[in-house]
């Protein structure tokens, strides 16, 4: 029985490169912040039924140290109303941090016309009321995530 290798050391030095390199990209998430364990478990499932990754956060501490350790994390949700860190706050801190271009979406339940002038100075995407709109979420969302 001959030994034949087909391949050439320089294929088989691309082959070895390509097959122990760590995957591309990961996929990009959506990141929900809601005090609210409800409202955060409902967007979660809507965007995981429209194959949208999603990863969740229940105040603004841990939504900050996810975007500072989660690069995948391509656009944020967040409710406007928790405690201690409201949603205003919460774009605040990220547009002072080193993901200030992030894209922002607002849901409320509660807002006032004065909270909708200082999100649009925070340049978010929306600011949605709830009860949400899911095709409009949806929408948006893949908008945002280059999904359209």
């Amino acid at each position: 029985m001959f030994d034949h290798d087909i391949l050439s050391d320089e294929e088989r030095e691309a082959l070895n490169e390509v097959m122990l390199a760590p995957p591309s990209q990961s996929p990009q998430r959506v990141l929900i912040v809601d005090d609210d364990k409800d409202a955060r478990e409902i967007l979660s499932e809507i965007l995981s039924l429209n194959d949208i990754s999603c990863i969740t956060a229940a105040g603004g501490t841990s939504a900050m140290h996810l975007l500072q350790t989660r690069p995948s994390i391509a656009l944020l949700i967040t409710d406007l109303r928790m405690a201690p860190c409201d949603g205003l706050d919460l774009i605040r801190q990220v547009r002072d941090s080193d993901r200030a271009a992030l894209p922002i979406i607002i849901v409320s339940g509660d807002a006032h016309v004065r909270d909708a002038i200082d999100a649009m100075h925070l340049s978010v995407v929306d600011f949605l009321l709830k009860p949400i709109n899911t095709k409009q979420l949806l929408r948006l969302v893949k908008r945002e995530l280059g999904m359209a």
